[in-house]
Protein backbone atom coordinates (compact mmCIF):
# COMPACT_ATOMS: atom_id res chain seq x y z
CA UNK A 1 0.00 0.00 0.00
CA UNK A 2 1.48 3.43 -1.09
CA UNK A 3 1.76 6.21 1.31
CA UNK A 4 -0.12 9.76 1.31
CA UNK A 5 2.72 10.96 -1.16
CA UNK A 6 2.76 7.84 -3.17
CA UNK A 7 6.13 6.40 -1.99
CA UNK A 8 7.13 4.71 0.98
CA UNK A 9 10.75 4.94 1.09
CA UNK A 10 12.64 6.36 4.34
CA UNK A 11 13.71 9.25 2.13
CA UNK A 12 10.48 10.37 0.90
CA UNK A 13 9.36 10.09 4.56
CA UNK A 14 12.03 12.21 5.63
CA UNK A 15 11.48 15.21 3.07
CA UNK A 16 7.60 15.68 4.12
CA UNK A 17 8.46 15.38 7.74
CA UNK A 18 11.36 17.60 8.01
CA UNK A 19 11.01 21.67 8.58
CA UNK A 20 12.22 22.86 5.30
CA UNK A 21 12.87 26.50 6.91
CA UNK A 22 14.74 25.19 9.11
CA UNK A 23 16.92 23.00 6.37
CA UNK A 24 17.24 26.21 4.23
CA UNK A 25 18.80 28.69 6.89
CA UNK A 26 21.37 26.26 8.03
CA UNK A 27 22.39 24.97 4.54
CA UNK A 28 22.62 28.96 3.82
CA UNK A 29 24.84 29.51 6.92
CA UNK A 30 27.06 26.71 5.83
CA UNK A 31 27.07 28.58 1.90
CA UNK A 32 27.84 31.60 3.82
CA UNK A 33 30.80 30.10 6.04
CA UNK A 34 32.22 28.90 2.70
CA UNK A 35 32.44 32.10 1.00
CA UNK A 36 34.15 34.04 4.13
CA UNK A 37 36.31 31.63 4.53
CA UNK A 38 37.70 32.00 0.96
CA UNK A 39 38.16 36.10 2.18
CA UNK A 40 39.40 35.55 5.37
CA UNK A 41 41.86 32.77 5.30
CA UNK A 42 44.24 33.15 2.85
CA UNK A 43 46.31 36.10 4.63
CA UNK A 44 46.33 33.81 7.69
CA UNK A 45 47.50 30.76 5.92
CA UNK A 46 50.49 32.52 4.44
CA UNK A 47 51.20 33.94 7.70
CA UNK A 48 51.62 30.91 9.90
CA UNK A 49 53.30 29.11 6.65
CA UNK A 50 50.79 27.06 5.08
CA UNK A 51 49.68 27.59 1.10
CA UNK A 52 47.09 30.59 0.46
CA UNK A 53 44.50 27.66 -0.29
CA UNK A 54 45.46 25.77 3.18
CA UNK A 55 42.30 26.33 4.98
CA UNK A 56 39.37 26.86 2.52
CA UNK A 57 40.86 23.10 1.17
CA UNK A 58 40.26 21.98 4.59
CA UNK A 59 37.06 23.83 4.62
CA UNK A 60 35.57 22.35 1.96
CA UNK A 61 36.72 18.69 2.89
CA UNK A 62 34.53 19.11 6.55
CA UNK A 63 31.46 20.67 5.01
CA UNK A 64 30.50 18.19 2.78
CA UNK A 65 31.18 15.55 5.54
CA UNK A 66 29.10 18.04 7.86
CA UNK A 67 26.64 18.50 5.63
CA UNK A 68 26.13 14.50 5.09
CA UNK A 69 25.98 13.56 9.12
CA UNK A 70 23.53 16.14 9.45
CA UNK A 71 21.20 14.44 7.13
CA UNK A 72 21.67 11.40 8.61
CA UNK A 73 21.16 12.26 11.71
CA UNK A 74 17.73 14.19 11.09
CA UNK A 75 16.33 10.68 9.31
CA UNK A 76 16.72 9.01 12.81
CA UNK A 77 13.87 8.34 15.17
CA UNK A 78 13.48 9.71 18.51
CA UNK A 79 14.91 6.33 20.21
CA UNK A 80 17.63 6.47 17.60
CA UNK A 81 19.04 10.03 18.93
CA UNK A 82 18.33 9.62 22.75
CA UNK A 83 20.57 6.03 21.92
CA UNK A 84 23.56 7.58 19.62
CA UNK A 85 23.52 10.65 22.31
CA UNK A 86 24.16 8.30 25.78
CA UNK A 87 27.10 6.77 23.60
CA UNK A 88 28.42 9.93 21.70
CA UNK A 89 28.31 11.53 25.46
CA UNK A 90 30.52 8.08 26.65
CA UNK A 91 33.11 8.71 24.05
CA UNK A 92 33.56 12.36 24.01
CA UNK A 93 34.18 12.62 27.61
CA UNK A 94 36.59 9.89 27.19
CA UNK A 95 38.32 12.02 24.61
CA UNK A 96 38.06 15.15 27.23
CA UNK A 97 40.16 12.83 29.64
CA UNK A 98 42.64 12.33 26.78
CA UNK A 99 43.38 16.10 26.53
CA UNK A 100 44.80 15.79 30.08
CA UNK A 101 47.45 13.16 29.04
CA UNK A 102 48.19 13.41 25.64
CA UNK A 103 46.27 16.85 24.84
CA UNK A 104 47.66 19.89 22.36
CA UNK A 105 48.48 22.74 24.33
CA UNK A 106 46.98 25.88 22.38
CA UNK A 107 47.02 29.67 23.69
CA UNK A 108 47.13 28.25 27.66
CA UNK A 109 44.99 25.10 27.07
CA UNK A 110 44.85 21.66 26.28
CA UNK A 111 41.56 21.14 24.58
CA UNK A 112 43.34 19.46 21.44
CA UNK A 113 44.32 16.01 20.79
CA UNK A 114 45.42 14.24 17.56
CA UNK A 115 43.42 11.34 16.23
CA UNK A 116 43.88 9.86 12.83
CA UNK A 117 45.92 12.32 11.55
CA UNK A 118 43.21 15.03 12.43
CA UNK A 119 43.08 17.30 15.26
CA UNK A 120 39.89 17.28 17.60
CA UNK A 121 38.62 19.32 20.46
CA UNK A 122 36.54 16.85 22.05
CA UNK A 123 34.77 19.34 24.21
CA UNK A 124 32.44 20.73 20.92
CA UNK A 125 31.24 17.09 20.91
CA UNK A 126 30.49 16.57 24.40
CA UNK A 127 27.94 19.86 23.91
CA UNK A 128 24.83 18.11 22.08
CA UNK A 129 25.38 14.26 23.08
CA UNK A 130 24.55 16.32 27.03
CA UNK A 131 22.01 18.21 26.08
CA UNK A 132 20.37 15.24 24.67
CA UNK A 133 21.22 12.99 27.68
CA UNK A 134 20.64 15.40 30.31
CA UNK A 135 16.73 15.87 28.50
CA UNK A 136 15.80 12.14 28.44
CA UNK A 137 17.17 11.90 31.98
CA UNK A 138 14.99 15.18 32.55
CA UNK A 139 11.67 13.45 31.09
CA UNK A 140 12.43 10.03 32.69
CA UNK A 141 11.94 11.75 36.38
CA UNK A 142 8.62 13.58 35.07
CA UNK A 143 7.08 10.38 33.27
CA UNK A 144 8.45 7.91 36.46
CA UNK A 145 8.67 10.04 39.87
CA UNK A 146 10.87 7.09 41.15
CA UNK A 147 13.42 7.56 38.44
CA UNK A 148 16.29 10.07 40.04
CA UNK A 149 16.56 11.39 36.57
CA UNK A 150 17.16 14.79 37.92
CA UNK A 151 19.95 13.66 40.14
CA UNK A 152 21.92 11.68 37.60
CA UNK A 153 21.09 14.63 35.22
CA UNK A 154 23.08 17.21 38.14
CA UNK A 155 25.63 14.23 38.75
CA UNK A 156 26.55 14.58 34.90
CA UNK A 157 26.45 18.28 34.56
CA UNK A 158 28.92 18.44 37.79
CA UNK A 159 31.10 15.86 35.41
CA UNK A 160 31.09 17.64 32.32
CA UNK A 161 31.12 20.96 33.28
CA UNK A 162 34.39 19.95 35.59
CA UNK A 163 36.45 18.64 32.84
CA UNK A 164 35.50 21.29 30.65
CA UNK A 165 36.67 23.90 32.90
CA UNK A 166 39.35 22.50 34.04
CA UNK A 167 41.22 22.24 30.26
CA UNK A 168 40.76 25.10 30.78
CA UNK A 169 37.64 26.38 28.86
CA UNK A 170 35.46 28.99 30.75
CA UNK A 171 33.69 29.89 27.83
CA UNK A 172 32.56 26.18 26.69
CA UNK A 173 31.65 26.02 30.60
CA UNK A 174 29.48 29.23 30.38
CA UNK A 175 27.64 27.48 27.70
CA UNK A 176 26.63 24.07 28.69
CA UNK A 177 25.60 25.51 32.53
CA UNK A 178 23.52 27.81 30.87
CA UNK A 179 21.80 25.19 28.46
CA UNK A 180 21.53 22.97 31.33
CA UNK A 181 20.20 24.99 33.66
CA UNK A 182 17.75 25.88 31.22
CA UNK A 183 16.36 22.57 30.27
CA UNK A 184 16.41 21.89 34.02
CA UNK A 185 14.00 25.04 34.52
CA UNK A 186 11.63 24.04 31.52
CA UNK A 187 11.39 20.53 33.82
CA UNK A 188 9.67 21.84 36.53
CA UNK A 189 12.81 23.63 38.54
CA UNK A 190 11.51 25.22 41.75
CA UNK A 191 12.28 29.05 41.45
CA UNK A 192 14.29 28.61 44.55
CA UNK A 193 16.29 26.40 43.00
CA UNK A 194 16.97 28.73 39.76
CA UNK A 195 18.34 31.45 42.58
CA UNK A 196 20.58 29.24 44.37
CA UNK A 197 22.01 27.84 41.02
CA UNK A 198 22.25 31.70 39.67
CA UNK A 199 24.51 32.42 42.76
CA UNK A 200 26.36 29.52 42.54
CA UNK A 201 27.27 30.04 38.91
CA UNK A 202 28.08 33.68 40.26
CA UNK A 203 30.62 32.28 42.39
CA UNK A 204 32.11 30.42 39.79
CA UNK A 205 32.83 32.81 37.44
CA UNK A 206 34.29 35.26 40.62
CA UNK A 207 36.40 31.68 40.94
CA UNK A 208 37.54 31.46 37.78
CA UNK A 209 38.35 35.45 37.61
CA UNK A 210 41.14 34.82 40.77
CA UNK A 211 41.91 31.52 39.45
CA UNK A 212 42.63 31.29 35.66
CA UNK A 213 45.07 33.63 34.76
CA UNK A 214 43.95 33.95 30.90
CA UNK A 215 40.45 34.94 32.32
CA UNK A 216 41.56 37.33 33.99
CA UNK A 217 43.57 39.27 31.05
CA UNK A 218 40.80 38.24 28.81
CA UNK A 219 38.37 40.88 31.71
CA UNK A 220 41.10 43.69 31.83
CA UNK A 221 41.07 43.64 28.78
CA UNK A 222 37.26 43.63 27.75
CA UNK A 223 37.12 47.14 30.47
CA UNK A 224 39.76 48.78 28.61
CA UNK A 225 39.84 51.45 25.97
CA UNK A 226 42.01 52.73 23.76
CA UNK A 227 45.46 51.59 23.15
CA UNK A 228 44.71 49.12 26.31
CA UNK A 229 42.44 46.91 24.12
CA UNK A 230 43.46 44.02 22.78
CA UNK A 231 44.98 43.58 19.46
CA UNK A 232 42.72 41.52 17.38
CA UNK A 233 39.75 43.47 19.45
CA UNK A 234 41.11 46.99 17.75
CA UNK A 235 40.92 45.38 14.60
CA UNK A 236 38.22 43.77 14.52
CA UNK A 237 36.14 47.41 15.36
CA UNK A 238 38.07 48.73 12.53
CA UNK A 239 37.08 46.25 9.79
CA UNK A 240 33.20 47.20 10.87
CA UNK A 241 34.46 50.85 10.56
CA UNK A 242 35.88 50.22 7.40
CA UNK A 243 33.02 47.85 5.98
CA UNK A 244 30.04 50.14 7.10
CA UNK A 245 26.91 49.51 5.41
CA UNK A 246 27.28 47.94 2.12
CA UNK A 247 30.67 46.69 2.63
CA UNK A 248 34.30 47.46 0.71
CA UNK A 249 32.99 44.39 -1.71
CA UNK A 250 34.28 40.43 -2.41
CA UNK A 251 37.99 40.43 -1.30
CA UNK A 252 38.49 43.57 -0.78
CA UNK A 253 39.21 43.84 2.59
CA UNK A 254 42.13 45.08 4.32
CA UNK A 255 41.57 45.18 8.04
CA UNK A 256 40.69 41.55 8.08
CA UNK A 257 44.01 40.54 6.66
CA UNK A 258 45.60 41.75 10.30
CA UNK A 259 43.54 39.69 12.49
CA UNK A 260 45.34 36.66 13.84
CA UNK A 261 42.22 34.33 13.91
CA UNK A 262 40.34 36.03 11.06
CA UNK A 263 38.90 32.77 9.93
CA UNK A 264 37.78 31.34 13.37
CA UNK A 265 36.89 33.83 16.01
CA UNK A 266 36.88 37.13 14.28
CA UNK A 267 34.75 35.57 10.78
CA UNK A 268 31.85 38.12 12.06
CA UNK A 269 34.17 40.99 11.48
CA UNK A 270 35.40 39.91 7.87
CA UNK A 271 32.09 39.95 6.87
CA UNK A 272 31.63 43.33 8.04
CA UNK A 273 34.46 44.49 5.91
CA UNK A 274 33.76 43.06 2.88
CA UNK A 275 30.04 42.52 2.54
CA UNK A 276 28.87 45.56 5.11
CA UNK A 277 25.87 45.53 8.17
CA UNK A 278 23.53 43.94 5.80
CA UNK A 279 25.11 40.79 5.45
CA UNK A 280 25.59 41.13 9.26
CA UNK A 281 21.70 41.96 9.86
CA UNK A 282 21.11 38.38 7.29
CA UNK A 283 23.55 36.31 9.65
CA UNK A 284 21.68 37.73 13.02
CA UNK A 285 18.36 37.03 11.40
CA UNK A 286 19.29 33.12 10.33
CA UNK A 287 20.24 32.24 13.45
CA UNK A 288 17.26 33.66 14.85
CA UNK A 289 15.00 31.99 12.85
CA UNK A 290 16.88 28.74 13.71
CA UNK A 291 16.24 29.47 17.54
CA UNK A 292 12.71 30.78 17.51
CA UNK A 293 11.36 28.46 15.28
CA UNK A 294 12.64 25.72 16.84
CA UNK A 295 11.05 26.90 20.00
CA UNK A 296 7.66 27.12 18.54
CA UNK A 297 7.76 23.55 16.80
CA UNK A 298 8.95 22.02 19.78
CA UNK A 299 6.07 23.74 22.59
CA UNK A 300 3.10 22.14 20.20
CA UNK A 301 4.56 18.75 21.16
CA UNK A 302 3.00 17.30 24.26
CA UNK A 303 6.06 15.52 25.07
CA UNK A 304 8.85 16.59 27.69
CA UNK A 305 11.98 14.53 25.87
CA UNK A 306 11.28 16.86 22.50
CA UNK A 307 11.00 20.20 24.64
CA UNK A 308 13.93 19.62 26.81
CA UNK A 309 15.60 18.40 23.47
CA UNK A 310 14.73 21.08 20.97
CA UNK A 311 15.22 23.78 23.72
CA UNK A 312 18.52 22.90 24.70
CA UNK A 313 20.06 22.07 21.47
CA UNK A 314 18.51 25.53 20.06
CA UNK A 315 19.78 27.77 23.00
CA UNK A 316 23.42 26.33 22.57
CA UNK A 317 23.68 26.96 19.03
CA UNK A 318 21.93 30.62 19.76
CA UNK A 319 24.12 31.27 22.88
CA UNK A 320 27.67 30.49 20.83
CA UNK A 321 26.33 32.93 17.98
CA UNK A 322 25.72 35.25 20.31
CA UNK A 323 28.94 35.06 22.04
CA UNK A 324 30.87 35.00 19.07
CA UNK A 325 29.24 37.96 17.28
CA UNK A 326 28.99 39.76 20.76
CA UNK A 327 32.64 39.79 21.44
CA UNK A 328 33.95 40.51 18.24
CA UNK A 329 31.63 44.03 18.87
CA UNK A 330 33.13 43.74 22.05
CA UNK A 331 30.34 43.73 23.80
CA UNK A 332 31.35 41.03 26.07
CA UNK A 333 35.04 39.68 26.53
CA UNK A 334 36.72 37.24 24.15
CA UNK A 335 35.73 33.99 24.51
CA UNK A 336 37.57 31.87 21.75
CA UNK A 337 34.56 30.49 20.48
CA UNK A 338 33.38 29.73 17.24
CA UNK A 339 30.09 31.19 14.77
CA UNK A 340 28.48 28.09 14.10
CA UNK A 341 28.40 26.89 10.75
CA UNK A 342 30.43 29.93 9.18
CA UNK A 343 33.88 30.03 10.86
CA UNK A 344 36.77 27.45 9.67
CA UNK A 345 37.20 24.79 12.37
CA UNK A 346 36.66 20.68 11.50
CA UNK A 347 35.36 19.98 15.29
CA UNK A 348 33.26 22.79 14.94
CA UNK A 349 31.36 22.81 11.88
CA UNK A 350 30.60 18.65 12.50
CA UNK A 351 29.69 19.03 16.01
CA UNK A 352 27.72 22.46 15.01
CA UNK A 353 26.05 19.58 12.26
CA UNK A 354 25.62 17.14 14.99
CA UNK A 355 23.40 19.22 16.99
CA UNK A 356 21.55 20.34 14.38
CA UNK A 357 20.83 16.88 12.94
CA UNK A 358 19.37 15.93 15.88
CA UNK A 359 17.39 18.96 16.03
CA UNK A 360 15.91 18.58 12.99
CA UNK A 361 14.66 14.95 13.58
CA UNK A 362 13.17 16.21 17.07
CA UNK A 363 11.57 18.84 15.15
CA UNK A 364 10.24 16.65 12.19
CA UNK A 365 6.14 15.85 11.79
CA UNK A 366 4.86 12.62 13.27
CA UNK A 367 8.25 11.92 14.76
CA UNK A 368 7.07 11.38 18.35
CA UNK A 369 4.10 8.85 16.43
CA UNK A 370 6.75 7.30 14.47
CA UNK A 371 8.77 6.56 18.18
CA UNK A 372 6.13 4.99 19.87
CA UNK A 373 4.93 2.77 17.29
CA UNK A 374 8.48 0.74 17.33
CA UNK A 375 8.05 0.27 20.91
Amino acid sequence: MLSAHGNHSRLANWWWTVDKTLIICICALMLIGIFLTFSASPAVATRIGFGSYHFIKRHLFFAPIAFAVMIFLSMQRLKVIRRLSLLGYVIAIALVCMTFITGEANKGASRWISLFGFSLQPSEFVKPFFIITAAWLFDGHHRHTEFPGNWLSLGLFIITAGLIVCQPDVGMTIVVSLVWGFQFYLSGLPMIWVFALGGIGIFGLVGAYFLLPHFQTRFHQFFASGGELSFQVKKSIEAFQSGNLFGRGPGEGIVRSHIPDAHTDFIYAVAAEEYGVFLCLIIVVLYATIVIRSLLISCKENNMFIILSAAGLSASFGLQSIINMSSTLHLIPTKGMTLPFISYGGSSIIATAIGMGMLLAITRKNVHAEDKDDN
